[in-house]
């Protein structure tokens, strides 16, 4: 598929749309949505880089910096796991401050202390500034992820692949060719991942398609990611200043054609978190078929104005897919489903 015919897609009437996408969904899953129970932990707010669109790293707009220890954090994932959760997904800012071993340290401690959970770690952002900062190759620091107990890596840290765009919005930031690679180099050590798309703020569509057309070209090359995440940009408290945040349609139409340029890729995630529990559950009906998990606390899109602090519990997420019509199925990391 070419840029000028997939960017067609979205001149379609949006039930049209939605039909050839729920078409491709339903062939891979049926009437499944998927969730799992999981919990983010974000270990440190103190970031080098100053990306226009967060508002979850300190700076004058969230004057409240902080880094937890490394017990804090193998603590709270122990809490969760007695809660239930079957993974943590840990993710945070480019903090120079904690030095290169901290972050293994870290991942060491949380498996060592809840024994069996999946840790989902390090975004292709998070390697890249590890590179950068402290001299050593990509190679290098995922092959100590893997040695450290990282499991699977998360997709944060695409945004929008177009370079023009990055320089505006997240400048200085893992340049999109690294981003693919370090995805391609984790591929090739036999993990998966996940890939996401920031989608909602400056970026035209067309930007939107090329980004898909490049993860559908790695996907094709390596068969590496599970699942597909269109981040919904969210409007406050950062510096991109966008007054109107994009209509239900527009977002509809977008994970749709996500679904349908993304024919090789076998999940697409309606991320309740920033989009809400009600417009994922339509999602379903888009091409979308799983939820993403009841998270438990959530720190980055909640600080840019989403609803979404305190997770949801799992008998409402159940409640909320049976009620629209599908068949919740709680999976694990991996899509294994549980149950």
């Amino acid at each position: 598929m070419q840029l000028n015919e997939a960017l067609k897609l979205y001149d379609l009437e949006l039930f049209e749309l939605g039909a050839r996408a729920n078409e491709i969904r339903r062939k891979y899953h049926g009437d499944k949505v998927f969730y799992n129970r999981n919990r983010h932990i974000n270990p440190t707010n103190i970031c080098s880089d100053r990306c226009l669109f967060c508002g979850f790293s300190a700076h004058r707009k969230n004057p409240h910096p902080y880094t937890m220890s490394i017990d804090e954090i193998a603590q709270t994932a122990v809490k969760a796991q007695a809660r239930g959760a079957k993974e943590v997904h840990v993710v945070g800012a480019h903090n120079k401050k904690l030095g290169l071993d901290w972050y293994f340290e870290m991942f060491k401690a949380i498996k060592k202390a809840a024994i069996g959970i999946h840790l989902k770690a390090m975004t292709a952002a998070e390697v890249d500034f590890l590179s950068r900062t402290y001299a050593i190759d990509f190679d290098e620091i995922l092959d100590r992820m893997i040695a450290s107990g990282v499991d699977s890596m998360p997709g944060g840290g695409a945004e929008i692949f177009d370079e023009k765009l990055r320089a505006q919005i997240c400048d200085g930031k893992v340049k999109s060719a690294n981003w693919l690679l370090i995805h391609e180099l984790w591929h090739g050590r036999g993990r998966k991942s996940n890939a996401s798309m920031l989608f909602g703020h400056i970026e035209t569509r067309a930007h939107r398609v090329d980004h898909l057309l490049r993860l559908r070209a790695l996907q094709k090359k390596t068969g590496g990611f599970n699942a597909f995440i269109p981040l919904l940009y969210q409007t406050k408290n950062n510096f991109l200043d966008v007054k109107k945040p994009l209509d239900s349609e527009e977002i509809l139409k977008t994970i749709a054609i996500s679904r349908i340029i993304l024919d090789n890729v076998p999940h697409i995630k309606a991320y309740w978190v920033g989009l809400t529990l009600n417009l994922a559950l339509v999602a379903q009906e888009f091409g979308a078929d799983d939820m993403d998990g009841t998270i438990e606390r959530e720190s980055i899109n909640s600080a840019a104005g989403a609803d979404s602090k305190d997770g949801v519990n799992e008998k409402l997420m159940r409640d909320l897919i049976t009620s629209a019509g599908f068949t919740p199925i709680e999976r694990d990391s991996m899509y294994k489903e549980i149950g």
